[in-house]
C-alpha cells in the first residue's frame, strides 16, 4: 500500500470512529446524562474541560473507550485487524516523533547516540541477569516495537519519546522539552516530598521500580536525596544499559559545571544501583526501603501482575515507609475526551489499556496492606497515588 493510500485509510478509520463517537455522545446528551455545550450551531457535543482545570473531578471513573462498551469494542476490533493495526502503530509512532521534532528534539540523532554509547560500554552484559524469567505479558508487542522493551531501538528512543510525551501534557503552552519534562517530574516529586515530610519519613534507602532508562529514578534521587542508597529496577537490560549511560552523561555535565577535573564521576555513594529484575519478585530482602516509587509503568500491565507488584512493594517497604505511584489518570477529563483518532492510536500501542483503566488502584493498595492512600490529579493527564505501610 502506497503512503498516500495508508494516509487515506487512516483518515477513513478515524472519521468512522469520530462519527460513531459523535452519534453516541449525542444520544447521551438527549438523555441528559452528561454536561454539554454547543460548539457549533445546533450541534451538541460532550463538554470540553480545560486542560488546566485538573483539580475539578470528572464524573466518570474511566474513559468510555476503555474497558468494554460499544466504543471500546469497536477500537479493539480495529486493533485486531492486522492491516489496521499496522497503520495504527505507524500513526502512533509518527505522532510522537512529530511532537518531538517540533520541540527541537533530534529523535534519530539522540537515540542513535545513546545506543552507540550503551553498546560500546558493555553494560548490557554486565547488567543482564540470565536467571530472570520474562512473564508472558512482557513479551507482547507494545509501544509500536515488535519485541516490546527488549531491544536497543526501544531503549534508545525512550528518552526522546518521554520528552515528546511531556510536551503533549501542556501542548497549548510554549516551552522547551527540558522545561516540560522537568515540570512533569516535579509535579510528582513535589507531592512525594510533601507526603514524606507529613509522615516524618527519613529516606535512607529508596527504590524506583520499572525505572526504564532512569529518568524517573534520577528525578526521585534529586528530589528526595536518600542518605544511603538509590536503586533502579527494570525488566529490560537494554533500558538499564541506557540508564547507566545517561547517568554518566549527567555526572559529566555536573562535574564540568562545578569545575571539577574533566571526566570526573559522581561518588560511589551517589550512584544509582541498577538491577535487572521483575517487579513481582524483587531481589531484595523484606523491609529494605523507606521509599518505593513506580512511575508510568502500571498502564503496561494486566491487573493480576499489578496486584502481585503491589504485594511485593509492601514486602520490601519498611514499616512507616512510603509508596508513590504516578501514571495516566483514568479520571482525567483530558484523557477521557481524547479524540477518537488519538485514543485509537494510544490503545494500539498499549495492549493492557482496558485492564489498566478499569483497575481500582487505590483499593488494590489497601488490599495489599497500605494505609492512608491518597489520589491526587498531579497534572492534566496524570495522577499520583501515595500510601504508607503501617508502622
Amino acid at each position: 500500500m502506497s503512503a498516500a493510500r495508508r494516509v487515506a485509510f487512516l483518515v477513513s478509520v478515524s472519521c468512522l470512529l469520530e462519527g460513531a463517537a459523535r452519534r453516541h455522545s449525542e444520544a447521551f446528551v438527549q438523555t441528559g446524562s452528561l454536561p454539554i455545550r454547543r460548539l457549533s450551531k445546533g450541534s451538541p457535543v460532550l463538554a470540553a474541560v480545560s486542560e488546566a482545570a485538573v483539580a475539578e473531578p470528572n464524573v466518570l471513573e474511566r474513559p468510555r473507550w476503555a474497558g468494554g462498551g460499544w466504543l471500546s469494542d469497536l477500537v479493539n476490533a480495529a486493533i485486531k485487524t492486522p492491516a489496521v493495526f499496522s497503520l495504527m502503530k505507524l500513526g502512533a509512532r509518527q505522532v510522537l516523533i512529530k511532537t518531538a521534532e517540533d520541540a527541537g528534539i533530534s529523535w534519530s540523532q539522540r537515540s542513535e547516540a545513546l545506543v552507540r554509547k550503551a553498546r560500546e560500554s558493555g553494560y548490557l552484559d554486565s547488567l543482564t541477569d540470565e536467571t530472570v524469567d520474562y512473564p508472558e505479558y512482557y513479551l507482547k508487542e507494545f509501544h509500536a516495537y515488535d519485541s516490546g522493551n527488549l531491544s536497543w531501538e526501544a531503549a534508545g528512543e525512550c528518552e526522546p519519546a518521554t520528552f515528546s510525551m511531556s510536551q503533549r501534557v501542556w501542548k497549548k503552552e510554549k516551552m522547551s522539552h527540558a522545561t516540560s519534562h522537568g515540570r512533569l517530574r516535579s509535579t510528582f516529586t513535589d507531592l512525594l516530598v510533601s507526603y514524606l515530610k507529613e509522615k516524618k519519613v527519613n529516606v535512607k534507602d529508596a527504590v524506583d521500580v520499572g525505572c526504564s532508562v532512569g529518568m524517573s529514578t534520577l528525578a526521585v534521587q534529586e528530589a528526595v536525596r536518600p542518605s544511603r542508597s538509590m536503586h533502579g529496577v527494570d525488566l529490560s537490560p537494554f533500558f538499564l544499559a541506557v540508564a547507566k549511560v545517561r547517568e554518566e552523561e549527567i555526572a559529566e555535565r555536573v562535574a564540568d559545571t562545578e569545575g571539577k577535573r574533566p571526566g570526573a564521576k559522581a561518588g560511589a555513594n551517589e550512584r544509582v544501583k541498577w538491577r535487572h529484575a521483575k517487579a513481582e519478585s524483587l531481589p531484595f530482602g523484606s523491609k529494605s526501603f523507606d521509599l518505593y516509587t513506580l512511575c508510568f509503568t502500571l498502564h503496561e500491565l494486566p491487573q493480576e501482575p499489578t496486584r502481585e507488584i503491589l504485594r511485593e512493594a509492601f514486602r520490601v517497604t519498611r514499616p512507616g515507609g512510603v509508596v508513590a505511584l504516578t501514571d495516566n489518570d483514568p479520571r482525567s477529563p483530558v484523557i477521557q475526551n481524547l479524540p477518537p483518532p488519538l485514543f485509537s492510536l494510544m490503545k494500539s500501542t498499549e495492549p493492557w489499556s482496558d485492564q489498566y483503566y478499569t483497575f481500582d488502584l487505590e483499593e488494590a493498595l489497601r488490599e495489599a496492606g497500605f494505609s492512608d492512600v491518597r489520589y491526587v490529579p498531579s497534572d492534566p493527564r496524570h495522577r499520583t497515588v501515595l500510601a504508607q505501610r503501617p508502622k
